[in-house]
């Protein structure tokens, strides 16, 4: 089994890199969505986050409302490792819950928005970072995405440089190029991870 972590700043492309790789035969472990998954109605996690924060945090049918808890963390840092204090551990134990359940020669691809910001590289066989210059990024946040650009902005500003992230890349994937060139890319990259997982199973 091969284990990698992707990364890359908000607007790079890195879901569309995900998709592409998926369809080549990755096992994908998606971070965002399993720390959706762990709050869910009924959940552990969710009765965590109440006991925490107060029932002003859930919306009207029991689900968290996920806009209100933000303006409360994201206004105060200790607030919001109150909150990783309790998702972190539940997305790592799924996490690896789902990459006990691939087969042996998989590549598993773990999408990580935030593997630069947290330290998360060592965990990895592999980083594969995807890149596309600030222009790009704003670009893509506001006409596909439909955000401000001073949102957009403040939320690219928010996470790490695009230098922080190359530093830990043992694959950089450009993104800012046409599609077709990006399926090239990524195809070509999927052929060195496959070479790379039969020689870990062996």
């Amino acid at each position: 089994m091969l284990k990698v972590g992707l990364t890359g700043g908000i607007g790079a492309g890195k879901s569309e890199v995900s998709r592409l790789l998926v369809e080549q035969g990755a096992v994908l472990i998606d971070a965002d969505r399993i720390a959706r998954e762990v709050v869910a109605p009924g959940t552990a996690g969710l009765a965590a986050v109440v006991d925490a924060f107060g029932e002003g945090v859930l919306a009207e049918d029991g689900s968290l409302d996920r806009p209100r808890l933000g303006s409360i963390v994201f206004a105060d840092a200790e607030k919001l490792a109150v909150l990783n204090s309790i998702v972190h551990p539940l997305v790592g134990a799924r996490s690896h819950e789902l990459e006990e359940a691939a087969a042996e020669d998989s590549v598993v691809v773990h999408d990580v928005p935030l593997l630069a910001e947290n330290g998360l590289a060592p965990l990895y066989d592999l980083v594969i970072v995807v890149d596309a210059s600030p222009e790009t990024q704003l670009d893509r946040l506001v006409r596909l995405r439909g955000m401000t650009e001073e949102d957009a902005r403040a939320r690219m500003a928010a996470q790490a440089t695009s230098d922080k992230r190359l530093e830990i890349a043992d694959v950089v994937i450009d993104n800012d190029v046409p599609l077709e060139a990006l399926q090239r890319r990524v195809r070509d990259v999927w052929a060195d991870l496959v070479r790379r997982a039969r020689g870990a199973s062996e």
